[in-house]
């Protein structure tokens, strides 16, 4: 089967599509965004990048960071339609199916073309806030009500985006509920792991952005020094406004906080393996990879809720806590204060989340899902 990808360069789209390796199925990627460059790590996939620009010509960058206007005035005449693109790959190519991931990135700029060949199967992939939170967007609205009426199949990260997606006018069959980059290698996680007795760290994800709200979790912490000096306080991935944030506040004065910001994905998971607690904060989100490798890795999750798709994974106060407001700094408080004060709900809960939680996103059983659904689709 030919299967036409089209996603923007992401861990998680490399991470999906590797399950395809060696399925015999032949594998095309249009970079939706177009980075420009062949990505080794899915080397044996037919890649088409570099088609955005007519001519990437010299001075682009300069001209882009010191005239704006100028530079997007040059960029309507210079850039190529990614309609008209995609058309003349697919009318090339001939897939069988195209599978786009991300909505407003993947989808609705080519839902003209998929309407105007209307025989080839369409699958979308939902992620993240690609629905909960674009929903509130009148424009994005628009593309959501146009783009799930033509869609064949669905995959979700959470039950909750498969509710709305009805709601929205998929009519379609859905093919499941699975992690955005398709599970992980527990054999590989278990080597970051340390003991649970040994685990003295609080892991807190330093998103503020569109969604996160890291800060929130900062300010519930500064309320509570004297019950955290026995921990260690990582705050990764932070961006610059939670770096400011902390360099403006009592926080910069701690000794034991630490922060850093964009890291590899292999630190994130030695963060995870030594730490006691994990804290996740946002306003908008699917079912957080992050919030997955947590669970896996044996920290302790406290995790926003947005549209209640947190607690399809956590039982609040079994094996783990949610934040049911990530706006309020009290409540914030509350249930962190509950978890470094209970050390059998933390101990409870290390032995769900490994002996119950973790088997449901092994790679492999995973891998061996995903695949008889694209076999279905092939049939």
């Amino acid at each position: 089967m030919k299967i036409l990808m089209v996603s923007m360069s992401s861990i998680h789209f490399f991470r999906w599509t590797e399950q395809l390796k060696a399925a015999g199925h032949e594998v095309y990627w249009f970079d939706v965004v177009d980075g420009g460059k062949k990505v080794d790590r899915i080397s044996w996939v037919h890649q088409i990048v570099g088609w955005k620009l007519r001519w990437d010509f010299p001075g682009r960058s300069y001209i882009k960071a010191q005239w704006p206007k100028v530079y997007s005035w040059l960029q309507r005449l210079n850039e190529r339609n990614t309609a008209v693109t995609f058309e003349k790959i697919v009318e090339e190519i001939k897939p069988d199916v195209v599978h786009s991931f991300a909505l407003y990135v993947a989808c609705a700029p080519i839902v003209d073309i998929m309407k105007k060949h209307a025989h080839i199967k369409w699958i979308y992939s939902s992620w993240g806030s690609d629905l909960f939170y674009f929903q509130q967007k009148p424009t994005y609205l628009i593309d959501i009500k146009n783009v799930l009426p033509r869609v064949n199949y669905l995959f979700t990260d959470c039950k909750r985006d498969y509710q709305l997606a009805v709601k929205y006018g998929f009519n379609g069959e859905f093919l499941g509920v699975f992690p955005g980059g398709g599970g992980f290698d527990l054999e590989e996680l278990n080597t970051y792991m340390i003991p649970f007795k040994q685990r003295k760290t609080i892991l807190i994800k330093g998103y503020q952005g569109r969604s996160g709200r890291a800060i929130e979790v900062l300010k519930a912490m500064e309320h509570i020094q004297f019950e955290l000096k026995l921990f260690k306080i990582v705050v990764f991935g932070a961006d610059k406004e939670v770096e400011q944030y902390i360099k403006q506040s009592e926080l910069t004065n701690w000794r034991n906080v630490s922060v850093c910001g964009k890291i590899s994905h292999i630190e994130v998971l030695k963060l995870m393996g030594q730490a006691l607690v994990y804290i996740g904060n946002s306003k908008s989100d699917g079912l957080p990879n992050t919030l997955l490798e947590a669970i896996c890795m044996g920290a302790f999750p406290i995790q926003s809720n947005p549209g209640g798709v947190t607690e399809e994974v956590i039982e609040h106060g079994i094996n783990g806590l949610l934040i049911n407001d990530c706006e309020s700094i009290q409540k914030i408080k509350d249930v962190v204060l509950k978890a470094i004060s209970d050390s059998r709900l933390l101990k409870n809960a290390f032995e769900i989340n490994q002996h119950k939680m973790k088997p449901n996103y092994n790679r492999k059983c995973i891998s061996r899902q995903v695949l008889l659904k694209y076999e279905n689709i092939e049939i």
